[in-house]
């Protein structure tokens, strides 16, 4: 199977066809819709998978998958969606509230559990639907701090998480420069919307591809100002700490994959929850020289940490669908 990211451009990951056209090239069934979360925001929901009269004749797996800070579920990062959906699994993804399609302020996020509360709702949703199916969550960054809270409150639920530049910790060299960091609780109390001023926005250090940096820039529905708030900031940290005193609750199979030059989520996060994870059945892969968004390294390299990640989940689907 190839990789959908070779067709991509700077201008496009869908290279030189329309995204309907894409779909119908790579044999997906394109489903999007919107939910009404708990607090009657609209968010936007969808999913892929092989076309009725695909060479897949029956679904592998379910794959729950969420995106970062500043990300969506569509543009650059539904390329490893289609790859995923192209091996012969049910993909679902969601917009985080102020992402993508979904509803609410851009980078704002004053508290990170209504969003942890999004995702339970849709991959229950999801996973209803497809009850026969091993269920396996995939979080990138933030999404993947988001897929070890859903886990550490849904146990069992899930039969595999596979970790991408996880936000376990944030690297020093992203942390506000002091003295910002010692006032934020102050800053984010009185005025919770002010924006941090980075020297630069999160993607010139997370995409090591130039063209990749273009692209990401270029989605039509890219809404990030890359300042987050200082109510954004503050959360970020806290969720890193929650993260580190309770990863060894974390019971479920794991894959955990960061770049060794990650400067946005610091590769050391990664190892401590490897390390304290209560699970026999976990790997961690740190490669060296890679940035933040694995994906954004040259094709060759970004397409080498997905055959990981998918021969990963392959082998324990095809474990489970035995007894299922």
């Amino acid at each position: 199977m190839v990789h959908p990211i070779y067709e991509a451009n700077e201008n496009s990951p869908y290279g030189n066809l329309t995204r309907q056209e894409f779909f119908k090239k790579h044999q997906i069934l394109h489903h999007e819709a919107f939910m009404m979360n708990k607090r009657n925001m609209k968010i936007f929901t969808q999913s892929w998978q092989p076309a009725a009269d695909s060479t897949t004749h029956r679904l592998k797996g379910l794959v729950g998958m969420i995106h970062g800070y500043t990300s969506e579920s569509s543009w650059f990062f539904e390329l490893n969606a289609v790859a995923i959906a192209k091996s012969g699994f049910f993909v679902c993804s969601l917009d985080l509230q102020g992402h993508g399609f979904s509803e609410g302020p851009p980078d704002h996020i004053p508290d990170i559990h209504p969003l942890v509360s999004d995702c339970m709702q849709y991959f229950d949703t999801a996973r209803a639907d497809h009850p026969n199916l091993p269920h396996f969550l995939y979080g990138e960054s933030l999404g993947g701090a988001l897929a070890i809270l859903v886990c550490l409150k849904q146990k069992t639920a899930w039969k595999g998480l596979i970790l991408s530049g996880a936000m376990c910790k944030i690297s020093k060299k992203f942390k506000p420069v002091w003295p910002i960091e010692k006032l934020l609780p102050a800053a984010a109390f009185v005025a919770p919307s002010w924006r941090i001023v980075i020297t630069r926005p999160p993607s010139s250090k997370s995409y090591k591809e130039k063209w990749k940096r273009k692209l990401v820039d270029r989605s039509p529905n890219h809404r990030t100002s890359g300042k987050p708030t200082a109510a954004s900031a503050l959360q970020l940290l806290k969720v890193c700490e929650f993260v580190k005193k309770n990863c060894h609750e974390l019971e479920v199979p794991m894959l955990v994959l960061h770049g060794g030059d990650d400067i946005i989520c610091d590769p050391e996060g990664a190892k401590f929850l490897y390390e304290s994870a209560n699970t026999d059945d976990k790997s961690l892969k740190v490669f060296k020289g890679m940035w933040h968004q694995l994906i954004g390294e040259p094709n060759d390299s970004a397409v080498q940490v997905f055959n990981i990640i998918i021969s990963w989940i392959e082998i324990r689907a095809d474990k489970l669908l035995k007894t299922m």
